[in-house]
Formats: structure tokens, sequence, C-alpha cells
């Protein structure tokens, strides 16, 4: 295999590589994908974000394939998606997770590299370089490796069955104290 480094990286400059991962990871069309990369272009723009990907090379000093990524942002009220997670959250007596939180906007890792710690790696260095007291993050709402790592992490629902527009499945909110505790 590779070797694997998760290291910072150019969301703007590589989003069209970023998508290809969440696209083989989520089998998303190109439509999809042309849509997304509008949204990753936007969101690269936002003041505080910060993407790391997880960049698999042949050999030392060999140019990098993006196996991997995350990227996030404190989160704002007025963007998208807490619009349309607020009432959710309200309902539950969770509202206060929109504010002073970091918010993982996306984490997708290839298929290929799947289930070799990388998410978790990706993941945590995301979130580490936060001073935010907690991070919240949205997750398609089916029993995942993705869910479980979440709640490794100390992750925990705060809403279930969210429908964003434009899904045809349901989502979970979930939430975590920062920094996550240590890993047994």
């Amino acid at each position: 295999m590779d070797d694997v480094t998760i290291e910072p990286f150019d969301l703007a400059g590589r989003a069209a590589e970023a998508l290809a991962v969440q696209a083989a990871a989520f089998r998303l069309s190109a439509d999809e994908v042309a849509v997304r990369l509008q949204i990753v272009g936007r969101h690269a723009l936002v003041p505080g974000v910060r993407a790391f990907g997880a960049v698999a090379r042949s050999h030392p000093g060999a140019a990098g394939r993006l196996v991997g990524f995350a990227y996030g942002m404190p989160n704002d009220r007025a963007h998208w998606w807490s619009s349309v997670i607020e009432p959710q959250l309200e309902a539950n007596g969770h509202g206060f997770w929109l504010d002073q939180s970091f918010a993982v906007t996306e984490l997708h890792v290839h298929p290929d590299y799947q289930g070799l710690g990388f998410g978790r790696r990706l993941i945590t260095t995301l979130c580490a370089g936060s001073s935010l007291p907690r991070t919240i993050l949205s997750a398609v709402d089916h029993e995942t490796p993705a869910r479980n790592l979440y709640r490794s992490l100390g992750y925990r629902d705060l809403a279930r069955r969210v429908m964003f527009p434009n899904t045809a499945v349901p989502y979970a909110v979930m939430g975590a104290p920062l920094p996550f505790p240590p890993r047994p």
C-alpha cells in the first residue's frame, strides 16, 4: 500500500480531486458533482475554513494522490446548513449547538482506503485546530462505519431523520465536545 499522510490541502485548488473521492464514496452522478463543486468553491472562501487531505504517495517525494479529505469551519447560523437543521435542534433542546461549534462540513475516504483509520486521522486533525468548545456534523442516518467512528470520538445524536432539500435519505445531526477524548 502507498504511504498515506494527513496534511493541509488547498480546498479551492484541489476541489475537483476531493469531489472525485466523494463521488466514489457516495456514488455521485456527474450532475451532483458539478453542483457540489460550486458549493466547495464557496466554502473555500469562508473565514476560518480548514481542510486536510489523506495523500497517498508511492515513494517519498512523489506527487500525491488525494484518497480522503475533510474540511470544516466555525458554524454560522446564517449558513444554509444551519438554517435547515435549526428547527430540529431547537425542538430537541439542542439549539445551542449551533453556536460556538466547529462544523465538520465534509469527511470522505475513497472506498479503497476505508477501514484503515484515515477517516479518524482526518477528523481528529481537522478538529484539533479548533479553539471552539464543540463540533457538529451531519451523517447519513443509518448505522454505518462513519457513525460508529463519530460515536467513538464522543459524538451523540442531536437530531435524527433530518431531510435536506434534494436528498432522498435522512440524516442525523451529531455533536461532540472538543477536544476529543484520548484514544484508549
